[in-house]
């Protein structure tokens, strides 16, 4: 069997690299000259910029990448054991993350504090509950808008009342085995002496990861070659469904599919797609129209990301913004420099939800709006040295994300994204290990 990959961001690298593992033959296509997607690293004057997530949890996956390609001297760990803060009333509050915090924190009032110890007794999701709806039924409208809420969706740019659970943090809660109260399993979690993987980045950034393994599989990969299109093999385009991340039913004496591009065209059994949903949907036009039409109901939100130089000095993970916090324009802030001690660095997150000029201002304007909110936020003056934006940017997980039900590709199209997964380097490393044994097996089967 061979395998054709789109796109050679984290998904795409990590299921190249499980596929060689299994001995199978695999090709990918990266459009940009740099390997990693929203994974990029950049040196700043004299510091390391993330474009993409800001850090990294060790999880055993990770783990073993970092052994197989000797990564273990430039890894980082970062300070884990300090607060996230939430802007309100004009201040920094102790988000609850933990016992002590949930009883300490002044962001929650006495009575709300209580509210937060009877989510046990209110049920699972309920069909069509938004997550802002889940959230204020658990835990009451305190805790649910002021930190929980913007602490799941903030990444993201939605509002919380536009996200349907079902969607997005129903999902995350089903794989963590939460069935009915987050709290129970958070008490089950700390008895059973469950460590959190710690925090961790390398010293040149995560692009290190990236560039290792882009390296180590440099046969399989080509950089800067766009697929321009996914066409059926004539005769080979049957009605035959898997499903989204099936396995398929192996490409036999006969490849499924070509992958054309400006210089070759490719014959493969399987293709595996793992672009942003909107590119997915162009590329598998030929394959089949009513999936491209399907994919391209998906939003994304569009994010810019400033980094700034400042001498603030705080200590903690970084600030969550409410969206409602006082018209605030940022979304959020990491506290680079307290956690990986990144010397001065702390990077501000601005969306159209926060910031609804995002796409028409200059990288000045933002540079000047997250300076001035990082100000007001922290008291200490910043400096703006790089800006950065991502369009389509983060998937937005509202309403649209209905279209996941409707998402059924032919035989032999598999999606390695987070339209069918979580994002986040480690839950794309695990989706692409799991998507690689799959295949293997349906190949071997």
């Amino acid at each position: 069997m061979t395998v054709g990959v789109v796109g050679a961001g984290m998904s795409g690298l990590a299921l190249v690299r499980a596929l060689e593992q299994h001995g199978e033959d695999v090709v990918a296509f990266e459009a940009r000259t740099e390997p990693g997607g929203v994974v990029q690293s950049r040196e700043v004057d004299g510091r390391v910029v993330e474009l993409g997530p800001q850090r990294l949890r060790l999880t055993p996956g990770l783990e073993s990448m970092i052994d197989d390609y000797d990564l273990r001297e430039s890894l980082r760990y970062g300070a884990d054991d300090q607060p996230i803060y939430v802007y309100h009333d004009g201040d920094l509050k102790v988000a609850p993350l933990s016992v002590r915090e949930a009883i300490t924190t002044d962001l929650i009032s006495p009575l709300g504090k209580l509210r937060m110890l009877l989510e046990p007794l209110f049920g699972p999701p309920k069909p069509d509950e938004t997550v802002d709806e889940f959230l204020v039924r658990k835990f009451g409208k305190q805790a649910a808008r002021r930190y929980a809420g913007p602490l799941y969706s903030g990444l993201y740019g939605t509002d919380p009342r536009d996200m349907l659970m079902a969607y997005s943090l129903g999902r995350v809660l089903e794989k963590r085995g939460v069935e009915r109260s987050i709290l129970l399993k958070v008490l089950e979690s700390v008895r059973s002496d469950r460590e959190t993987p710690p925090i961790v980045s390398f010293d040149d950034g995560i692009g290190e990861l990236v560039d290792a393994l882009s390296e180590a599989h440099a046969d399989s990969i080509h950089l800067g070659t766009p697929v321009e299109a996914i066409r059926p093999v004539d005769g080979r385009d049957g009605p035959n469904r898997d499903g989204d991340c099936g396995a398929g039913d192996g490409g036999g004496d006969t490849a499924r599919y070509e992958l054309e591009t400006a210089e070759e065209t490719v014959r493969v059994d399987d293709v595996v797609v793992t672009t942003p949903a909107p590119i997915a949907a162009e590329l598998l036009e030929p394959v089949d129209a009513d999936l491209a039409a399907t994919l391209e109901r998906f939003t994304y939100n569009p994010i810019g990301l400033v980094f700034l130089d400042s001498d603030f000095g705080g200590r903690g993970l970084g600030t969550l913004v409410p969206p409602d916090a006082d018209d605030v324009s940022i979304s959020g802030l990491t506290w680079n420099a307290s956690i990986l001690d990144r010397d001065r660095l702390y990077t501000a997150y601005l969306d159209p939800l926060s910031y609804p000029p995002l796409l028409e201002a200059t990288d000045g304007e933002l540079g000047q709006v997250a300076a001035r909110e990082f100000e007001r936020i922290t008291g200490a003056p910043a400096e703006p040295i790089h800006v950065h934006r991502w369009e389509p940017g983060m998937p937005a997980y509202d309403r649209s994300w209905t279209a996941m039900d409707d998402l059924e590709p032919p035989a032999g199209i598999h999606f390695c994204a987070s339209y069918v997964g979580r994002p986040g380097i480690p839950g794309r490393i695990r989706n692409a290990t799991a998507l690689a044994d799959r295949l293997a097996g349906g190949a071997d089967g």
